[in-house]
Order: structure tokens, then sequence, then C-alpha cells
């Protein structure tokens, strides 16, 4: 082995990767974004679920009772309802995680050890559920000439997975996951693919348009979306029993909006690429952002707020979002109009940046 020619090969590898920015950003950028998701935006000490309370009793003991489970900062309240049934209107359309009810006999209820305050909780969230469960540990004193009981008997009712099934949880988001990792990366590499193989000198020669070549490139990966989408529906229903509570035409909807949006940043990071390698270092760097902050595997109300604007900024977020409330909750998309509001701003924006970036010149 010759040591020069050895350290000629290193050096010229190392002066290549110096001009690889993509590169050299995800050497450099990869260990910081992940220490920082992890050890600063991830947290599952949950605080302050949004909530709403019914107190029906309207005493001085009820709204002690409702201020302790308040102060334990588990929960904070977000939404106004007037009767329990506003509260599972809130919980099924996703305004709130926690739903307080005080019956109009609290007094009576606590003083013979019953029941007298019922937790509602949005069960289609695991963690939320587990950090619901808390309230029931906070001791609410109340002083009685009766000898009541030390505390307030608490009930906690979980909504949509009383059983704490994992897949319930799982399942409806990861068709947002594996349409994310696969959509974003189809269309990635699907500009740059045609310039290595030299078929862009073709397209050019051609009068079609930047906007048809682009609107073209995403179609029929559109319905390749749908197909995956049909498959883990499937799959969810026969082998783990995932309900479908809400509307079948509005899951494909929900869908259909989240693969255009991944098809449209994947077509926008393919103007910014190089080479397939570089796409697929790109679209790595947005998809583990997505998989952490979207609320797929770490709860959303544990973030700090800078990483849950981030998060805003991500379709997973609004996916997820979308496909539990209809899929667990029995929801329609106008319950949740919001996240289908965000998803079709992110498609306008990032489809018309795509378009104004590609350019029909191979230089």
């Amino acid at each position: 082995m010759n040591l020069r020619r050895l350290l000629a090969i290193m050096v010229k590898e190392l002066r290549q990767l110096r001009r690889d920015r993509v590169t050299l950003a995800m050497i450099m950028g990869m260990p910081v974004m992940q220490l920082l998701l992890f050890g600063y935006a991830i947290n599952l000490n949950l605080r302050y679920l949004p909530a709403a309370v019914v107190d029906q009793a309207q005493t001085s003991g009820s709204r002690a009772a409702v201020q302790d489970l308040l102060a334990s900062g588990v929960i904070e309240i977000k939404a106004s309802a007037q009767s329990p049934q506003q509260l599972v209107d809130l919980l099924r359309e996703g305004r709130i995680s926690v739903g307080i009810a005080v019956p109009p006999d609290f007094e009576r209820r606590k003083l013979d050890g019953r029941e007298a305050i019922q937790v509602m909780v949005d069960g289609s969230d695991n963690v939320v559920q587990s950090a619901a469960a808390q309230l029931t540990q906070y001791s609410l004193d109340q002083p009685s000439d009766f000898h009541a009981p030390a505390q307030t008997p608490i009930s906690v009712v979980s909504f949509y997975n009383p059983e704490r099934r994992s897949p319930v949880n799982i399942v409806p988001g990861l068709i947002g996951v594996i349409l994310t990792m696969t959509m974003v990366l189809f269309t990635a590499v699907a500009i740059v693919r045609e310039t290595e193989r030299g078929n862009m000198e073709l397209l050019i020669t051609t009068p079609v348009s930047r906007t048809e070549l682009m609107i073209g490139k995403v179609l029929p990966y559109a319905a390749i979306g749908l197909v995956q989408t049909t498959l883990v529906l499937l799959l969810g229903l026969w082998l783990f029993r995932v309900p479908l509570r809400g509307s079948l035409w509005d899951v494909y909807l929900a869908s259909v909006l989240l693969i255009l949006a991944n098809l449209s940043l994947g077509l926008l990071i393919s103007t910014r690429a190089r080479s397939q390698f570089q796409a697929m270092q790109m679209t790595f760097f947005v998809f583990l952002p997505s998989i952490l902050l979207s609320g797929f595997m770490f709860p959303y109300a544990g973030m700090p707020v800078p990483a849950q604007w981030v998060s805003e900024a991500l379709p997973l977020t609004h996916f997820i979002r979308l496909i539990r409330g209809i899929m667990l909750r029995g929801a329609d998309l106008g319950d949740l109009w919001q996240d289908g509001v965000a998803l079709l701003a992110f498609i306008a924006i990032m489809l018309t940046l795509a378009i104004r970036l590609f350019h029909k010149r191979l230089d």
C-alpha cells in the first residue's frame, strides 16, 4: 500500500465533500437537529392539556374541586360548555382533550363517597389518556361538618379507545407516515432522475409547459398514494380491528390532501437537488422532524411553543389530527376544517414555489 496515493485519495474525498453543500449540511445539521428535537422539543410529561368544564352544582365545594384540578397543571381551560353533551361534542371535534363534568348533586355524592366528578378523556391518544389519569391522584380536600371523605372521588372515562389498545392510535397515523415517506421521496428524485438519464433534453424540445410538466409528475404518484392508503386501511381493519367511525370518503379526502401536500413538497426538493442522492438526503432532513413533531410518536401538548410552531408548518401534523378525528372520533371534515385549510394552503404554496423555481433548461 502506497501511503502517498492513499493520502491523495483522502484529500480528494474531503475536497469533494466540501464542495457538496447538501452533504456538508447533513453532516453538521443532522446531529444538531436530532439533539434539539430529542432533548428540547420532545417531552412525555404533558401539561396544560386543552380542557373544558361543566359545573352543574355551582357550589363552593364544586368550584374548589375544579380549581384544585386546574392547579395540578395537567389541564387548562381552552373552551366553554354548558352541558356534558357539549363536552362530548368538543372532544369529537378535537377542540379539547379533557372534559370535566360536575353533576348537580356533587355535595351529596361526595358525602356518600360516590364518584362526584367525571373526567372525560380523548382516548384517541394514549399519551393524553395516561396524563389525564393523573388527575385522580390529586387530593381535593374539602372541610365538612359531616366528616365526609378526605378525597373527592373522580371517575375517568376514556372515549373512543376504552381498551387503550396501541394499534387503534398507531394505525391511522401510520397512513400519514407511510404517505409522507414515499410520496416525498418519489417526487424528490423525479426531476433529478430526468436530468441524470438525459430525458430532460427531450422534454426541453417539447411544447410542454412548466406547469404541465410538474402536475404531470404529481398525478401518477397520487394514484399510488391512494393504493397505499387502501392497503393500510384494509390491513388495519382486518388484523388490528381498528374502528372506522367516520365517513370513508372523508378518510380518502384527507388522504388526498396529504398526498398532494407531500408531492408538492417533493417537487420543490427536486428543483433544488443536483442528484438523486442529494434529493434523498434532503427528504430525510424533512422526514425526521415530521415523524417527531407531528404528534404521531410524541404528544403535541408536551412540546414547547417554538416546536409547536414548527409542527404547525408540517403537513403530517394536520393529517394526524384529521385521520384520528375521522376514524376514531367519528368527526367529519366540517368539524376539522382548520386542518383541511392548512393542508390546502401548504399545497398551494409548495406547488407555486416548485413551478416558479423549475426551469426547462439543463443549466
